[in-house]
């Protein structure tokens, strides 16, 4: 299987776009997978991707239409199916998103689920916050994270 890296750069946020085969297996904040410059391809599909971050960005799009594949445990994979049913421009907590995996005392196996989300902004593990409001943990860091939240509130 044929591995494509392409970047996208939004303001401050750099996106690094992993494509496996025909579909789109991560989307990270540069600074978590090093990818030297030559190894860029602007395949159709990394094209398609970066055509819609940029409606996302600006307020265009809540949804994406490209595929993509995940890698994980059966938990993992529940935890980000239910991360998809938060609507854009919403945010729920850590408990309350293990309640919805059905475990209402799996909130750090839920943490650890977000953690392990590959498709950062796609899967929007950064809609969920801490019990209080407050924001928590994410691996673009909280600055993008709290970025993508504004944004969302903004166009919804």
């Amino acid at each position: 299987m044929n591995r494509y890296f392409g970047l996208y750069k939004f303001k401050d946020i750099e996106l690094i776009i992993v494509q496996d085969g025909d579909a789109v297996s991560g989307i990270y904040a540069a600074g978590d997978e090093v990818v030297k410059e030559e190894n860029y391809t602007e395949t159709e599909l990394i094209k398609t991707v970066k055509e819609q971050l940029d409606e996302y960005f600006t307020g265009q799009r809540q949804v994406f239409d490209f595929p993509v594949v995940t890698s994980g445990t059966e938990f993992q994979k529940r935890v980000w199916e239910e991360l998809k049913q938060i609507p854009y421009g919403e945010t729920i907590s850590y408990s309350e998103l293990a309640e919805r995996c059905g475990s209402s005392k799996a909130c750090r196996a839920v943490g650890q689920a977000n953690n392990r989300n590959r498709l950062m902004i796609i899967i929007p593990c950064h809609r969920v916050v801490g019990k209080n409001g407050d924001l928590t943990g994410y691996a673009g860091g909280l600055a993008v994270k709290k970025l993508l939240l504004e944004l969302e509130k903004k166009y919804s």
